[in-house]
């Protein structure tokens, strides 16, 4: 299934709604009386001690009329000298806070419990051969399989555990080849974006000389002659399409698309079945905003044609056949889907076959001449078959509330495959018959989780513009609303990413130790379409934060928990978030763990992949939008002498993504800053990051750490 591609990919509380000159003046008065309170504290402070003492800078940034002083900018420089001694100083703390702390051993076993198990990914079928990457319950890493029929053993290809002593490289499936003879696959270092792209020739199991760079890769495309590769990664200029003739230098490889692709741009290609037409698909940034979709018969060397451009909206393509179904909220918030002829994809001669209703179409798949639509309807997954006219023809039934993730069909193959999963129900992976609509379990993850033994509700809260919001409750069932349960609340709000149930360990650890899990589908997100998601972008980011809020007075209001007993989690742009609620309403909450987060939002898009994220947060380099991310980046509102929540911020090298500079600056200021004696800790592995390839191991002991924090701090036992 071809889904949206999101990159993948997170004020002073008093002075919100105050007239901009005041609130900038305020905050400039703020900061320069929180430096001198931290240089007068660190005068005194002894020379070695927990957390270790920051060095105070004095640079400052002017934005216009307004100079913005900058304390802890040398921790950006990530490997100078000074900042490697203070990374390891500030681990040593963690680990001391946390390392003899009751029940992490039992924690540990229990996590052990859900994730050393048989793990499988959903695969990609090529010539009757089906490719995908699975973990055995004993080992480390995800390895890449084949299984030569449907039912037939699965077969190892590559096997990553030797890479590394410390199994911090792990492999990546990028394609195979339409005849399933050739696999395309990456190293993946740390937790890095960037792979080492490599071919396998199958039966062989020979790698083929051919060397590409290492880089990140956004699409790896085969001919079916097996002869030739189309290619997107990005370049130091941005993302750029190339052509390789199997048996080249890579080095050779000469460009076909995108000599005018800004630092801002994704690229993704996608060839036909056949090998006679090549889509281009350019996405402006990860906010959403745009796409624009070029059309090349390479067969016949043709030009490159125009299906849509300029126009400020999304469109995704998905190939049947000789023709192309373009998925687009143009003119439809809730999303449609328009069918066109590859040979004149040109929107003069777009025909609209699945209309916009009233439920969120999320994105869609063709398999066995069909038109396979996931929707989310308040929140949680649905499955529609269509016709190639665009008429309903079946539902697809899914086990219980929850979340199609990962899919994988073709036009021209009756079968389907898509992952399921819950909260409290491990991910599942479906082979789906479209001719005959029969659905079997093709593989499942055998966690041992008694799901009789829990409950998911869904209510719904007033956010502060008195907006309905939804959010699910997950929990043990018999729960008493007495007001003393912990609760660990999480969110996201952006990017159009909706978050429906999903399955996380750390999750059912905490429930099955009396906590209650609650999710709130904040705007910014895509669970009801794009009227949503605007409501939470650019100057609306504010939005996002009031959602979050109001679930916690809800939570408090009703009973089921107080501040003391509550706890929120978020990542990446949820990263923010926590970094929003922690500024904003530090009495709210008691204990935060903020994992990847951006922070910093006046310089978040000078670093790695911050220029894709203008699109969704706008940048202080634009006078208008530096006014309101000034007016809430996290970084900037920290006030000396408040009294903090205990926080647990996640990062680490391995992250080229989002920078860790931000959880860096922000767990000095913090620091310093902290008025309360709750501990504010920085876990920093030196190769985790984003984009996952973390042997179980270190998972188990990260989420240790987090469960030991948060039970520690939330008075709740861990044996």
């Amino acid at each position: 299934m071809q889904t949206r591609t999101h990159y993948v990919l997170r004020a002073h509380r008093n002075q919100i709604g105050a007239p901009r000159w005041l609130l900038q003046t305020t905050l400039l008065l703020a900061i320069s009386l929180q430096i001198a309170d931290l240089t007068r504290a660190q005068e005194h402070a002894p020379a070695a001690n927990c957390p270790p003492t920051a060095r105070i800078d004095s640079v400052k940034d002017t934005y216009g009329s307004t100079v913005v002083p900058d304390p802890y900018r040398w921790l950006e420089d990530q490997n100078s000298p000074e900042t490697r001694g203070w990374i390891d100083a500030e681990q040593k703390c963690t680990e001391a806070a946390l390392s003899n702390l009751p029940g992490r051993v039992q924690l540990t076993k229990r996590l052990g419990e859900l994730l050393h198990t048989d793990s499988f990914e959903t695969p990609v079928e090529r010539g009757g051969r089906y490719f995908f990457r699975k973990r055995l319950a004993g080992q480390d890493l995800m390895q890449l399989y084949i299984r030569r029929s449907l039912n037939a053993p699965d077969e190892l290809l590559i096997d990553p555990l030797p890479w590394s002593a410390d199994h911090s490289a792990s492999v990546t499936l990028e394609n195979a080849s339409r005849d399933g003879k050739f696999v395309f696959y990456g190293r993946r270092d740390g937790g890095q974006d960037e792979i080492t792209l490599r071919v396998l020739e199958v039966d062989t199991k020979k790698a083929l000389p051919d060397a590409f760079p290492k880089g990140q890769y956004f699409s790896v495309e085969p001919t079916p002659d097996d002869k030739t590769v189309y290619y997107s990664f990005v370049t130091p200029d941005g993302p750029r399409a190339f052509v390789h003739r199997m048996g080249n230098d890579p080095a050779k490889d000469q460009m076909i698309f995108g000599k005018d692709l800004g630092k801002d741009r994704i690229l993704v290609l996608q060839l036909s079945e056949d090998g006679n037409y090549l889509v281009c698909q350019v996405i402006f940034g990860s906010g959403s905003e745009q796409t624009e979709i070029y059309v090349k018969n390479v067969k016949e060397d043709g030009p490159v044609v125009a299906a849509v451009s300029g126009q400020k909206s999304l469109f995704f393509p998905t190939f049947a056949g000789d023709r192309l179904f373009i998925l687009s909220n143009w003119n439809a918030p809730q999303w449609h889907v328009f069918s066109t002829s590859l040979a004149a994809p040109q929107r003069e001669h777009w025909k609209e076959v699945v209309p916009e209703t009233s439920v969120h179409l999320e994105a869609v798949a063709a398999s066995g001449g069909k038109l396979i639509g996931q929707y989310t309807r308040n929140a949680s997954s649905e499955l529609k078959v269509f016709g190639a006219d665009g008429r309903v023809q079946s539902s697809i039934p899914l086990p219980s509330l929850g979340t199609v993730g990962a899919t994988s069909g073709r036009w021209e193959s009756s079968e389907l495959f898509f992952s399921f999963a819950s909260y409290d129900v491990a991910p599942s992976i479906f082979h789906y018959n479209v001719a005959e609509s029969k659905s079997e379990v093709w593989a499942r993850d055998k966690a041992q989780i008694d799901s009789s033994a829990f409950q998911i509700d869904q209510v719904w809260y007033p956010s502060k513009d008195k907006t309905s919001i939804p959010m699910f409750l997950f929990h043990k069932k018999g729960l008493k609303l007495d007001g003393s349960n912990p609760v660990l609340l999480t969110g996201y709000g952006g990017f159009d990413v909706s978050t429906t149930p999903f399955y996380w360990p750390l999750l059912v650890v905490w429930v099955e130790h009396g906590g209650i899990v609650a999710n709130a589908n904040l705007r910014g997100g895509g669970e009801f379409g794009e009227a949503w998601h605007h409501a939470g972008m650019f100057e609306k980011k504010q939005t996002v934060f009031d959602d979050f809020i109001a679930p916690a007075e809800f939570l408090i209001a009703n009973k089921y928990t107080t501040s003391s007993r509550l706890a929120i989690t978020g990542g990446s742009n949820g990263g923010l978030l926590m970094g929003a609620a922690i500024t904003q309403h530090p009495e709210m909450f008691r204990a935060v763990v903020c994992a990847y987060p951006l922070l910093d939002m006046l310089r978040f898009q000078k670093f790695l992949e911050g220029p894709y994220w203008v699109s969704e947060y706008g940048s202080a380099e634009n006078p208008d939008q530096f006014k309101y991310l000034y007016a809430y980046s996290p970084y900037h509102h920290v006030v000396a002498g408040t009294k903090y929540p205990a926080i647990l911020f996640v990062t680490g090298d391995g992250d080229t993504r989002v920078a860790p500079l931000h959880a860096r600056k922000m767990a000095a200021l913090l620091q310093a800053a902290n008025g309360s004696n709750h501990p504010i800790l920085l876990l920093y592995d030196t190769k985790s990051g984003h984009s996952g390839g973390r042997p179980v191991n270190k998972t188990i002991e990260e989420l240790t750490d987090r469960l030991t924090f948060l039970l520690w701090q939330l008075g709740v036992s861990a044996n």
